[in-house]
């Protein structure tokens, strides 16, 4: 392995789009939409760079037009996962022996064609498979996965620059930084493209080969970037694309000896299930597996009185409802003193009324549909709940319907219980629970809020008193991995706020960093000894 010291120069966020009425990119990026829309893609499983078609196969669907079909995909049996495992360590030795900086190089170009000519496609294949604005799309499939794979690469080389020891007059000191001895299991969720790049282009820029379970509601774009893998010259058999049922593909990824790492973002069910698989089959393993996950959030926004009224309200409804509330980071619970819950309730009221839901691909709608039909009937059961609660007031929303998709209003809601159900619950939904304290009880709320919840991922005080924000934030030390101060809980871009949380959101291994990168490589210490001694005896041994 090549491990030549030098950096590479600082990349700079990828700059998003406006795609303003008429713009030839706004253009440019409907005629793509239009094209996918009236085509049905075949999506096979990418095993050691061939396709596969097993026959078991199930619909691409649109969660805003659930019967309009994109596509259809196969669906990997024990055989096929079997096989991407064989070809994953077939290809291992060579990639590992590859130098960093050309692997480095094959995420550089694949962010340059997602940049410019797969910027449409991959956006598009977003919006209509996800069901994600137009902006959401621009920021997430094309600028964030463009800023994890060039930060992924700077951050690769800081690491292997860094981490060199001191040098001794007799003896010549290394650090080599080997890839794990195994595969990585990466298992990617629907909510965001640029996750399902970075759990496996983190791994593989660092030598490591890997076996991907994408999630099935968010196919269409994560074959997308298979494909741009490939055009961007990343060898077969490094990243093997394997669809399927999480219970069918985890049992053989987990029963096998050189399974090394689980690169994971999803549910806190899903996230204990294999964790526990895991340690009940640890005596079979090479080494110890890295376990990396980000999970869940119940997002917080704490206001203290002297904080702005719109800049506050602006921040709840957007941190709640863009793309539906379903980020891991969106905004689910609100703090809001007593003094400035009339201005808030007002302007609130307001924006949410002005929310236009529907297809995500005509600019004007600020919502889509959420994921699927589980997601939608687990989002309304608490809806209807809280409606029923005497504990509870609906502020705004409240309505759904599925009879074309699964759409659900932005929804606010009042809890005189500051420890009801929706102040307590992850839903991944567009539905805000706010909790009205008394003002001179600033202090006693954020140790509740801190006490409320047991996620740790994303939260936010707003104010203009700079020792009440630092109060919040001292308090409020473990509440939150991403912590923001006069801005909404979502947004964290990748070189300026590293994400992810601790508590039950997570590793807080944070993604798109060299923290997030040190979890997959595997250091071995190098000493050459210029002057090996020639006896055994010691100098104060002498006479």
């Amino acid at each position: 392995m090549n491990n030549a010291i030098y950096r590479l120069e600082r990349p700079v966020n990828e700059p998003a789009r406006d795609y303003a009425p008429g713009s030839p990119e706004a253009e440019s990026l409907l005629a793509e939409i239009k094209r996918q829309s009236s085509a049905e893609v075949e999506i096979p499983l990418i095993i050691g760079g061939r396709e596969i078609k097993t026959g078991n196969i199930a619909d691409v669907a649109m969660p805003h037009d659930y019967r309009h079909k994109l596509g259809f995909f196969h669906k990997a049996g024990k055989k096929e996962v079997e096989m991407a495992i064989d070809a994953a360590l077939a290809a291992r030795k060579q990639w590992a022996a590859f130098s960093w900086d050309d692997r480095v190089s094959i995420a550089m170009k694949a962010a340059d064609l997602i940049s410019t000519r797969y910027r449409d496609t991959l956006n598009a294949a977003t919006i209509l498979g996800q069901s994600k604005n137009i902006w959401q799309a621009e920021i997430d499939a094309a600028c964030e996965v463009c800023d994890f794979l060039r930060f992924n690469a700077f951050n690769a080389s800081e690491l292997f620059s860094l981490f060199q020891p001191v040098q001794s007059a007799k003896t010549f000191n290394k650090i080599e930084l080997r890839p794990l001895e195994g595969f990585v299991y990466t298992v990617t969720p629907f909510n965001f493209t640029a996750i399902a790049c970075n759990l496996n282009m983190a791994p593989a820029i660092l030598g490591n080969v890997t076996v991907w379970k994408p999630a099935t509601t968010s196919i269409l774009s994560s074959y997308y970037l298979t494909r741009i893998y490939k055009e961007a010259g990343l060898p077969d058999g490094v990243i093997n694309f394997v669809p399927g049922a999480g219970s069918v593909i985890s049992e053989v990824v987990f029963s096998h000896k050189y399974f090394a790492g689980l690169h994971f973002t999803g549910s806190n069910e899903t996230f204990d299930a294999l964790w526990r698989q895991i340690a009940a089959n640890l005596g079979g393993y090479r080494s110890y597996p890295r376990i990396v996950g980000e999970t869940g959030g119940k997002d917080f926004i704490f206001a203290h009185n002297s904080a702005d009224p719109d800049e506050l309200s602006a921040a709840i409804a957007l941190g709640a409802f863009e793309y539906q509330g379903q980020k891991c980071s969106a905004s689910s619970r609100s703090y809001i003193p007593r003094s400035l819950w009339p201005d808030v309730k007002r302007r609130i009221s307001e924006l949410a009324a002005g929310i236009r839901m529907g297809n995500p691909a005509d600019p004007k709608n600020l919502m889509g549909a959420v994921i699927d039909e589980k997601s939608f009937d687990f989002i309304v059961s608490h809806i209807e709940a809280a409606k029923a609660s005497p504990d509870v007031d609906v502020l705004a929303g409240g309505g759904h319907d599925k009879t074309k998709g699964y759409f659900i209003e932005p929804t606010v809601l009042v809890c005189r219980d500051p420890k009801y159900v929706t102040m307590e619950t992850e839903l991944f939904g567009p539905v805000m629970s706010v909790c009205v304290y008394d003002d001179d009880k600033y202090e006693e709320t954020l140790g509740l809020c801190d006490e409320t919840s047991a996620y740790g991922l994303t939260g936010s005080v707003f104010g203009r008193d700079k020792y009440a924000s630092a109060r919040a934030a001292e308090i409020l030390k473990y509440a939150a991995g991403n912590f923001y101060i006069n801005d909404k809980t979502t947004g964290a871009m990748v070189g300026q706020q590293p994400f992810g949380g601790s508590r039950a959101s997570g590793t807080n291994d944070k993604v798109g960093s060299a923290f997030n990168l040190i979890r997959w490589i595997n250091p071995r210490s190098i000493k050459e000894n210029y002057s090996p001694p020639r006896g055994i005896e010691f100098p104060h041994m002498a006479g």
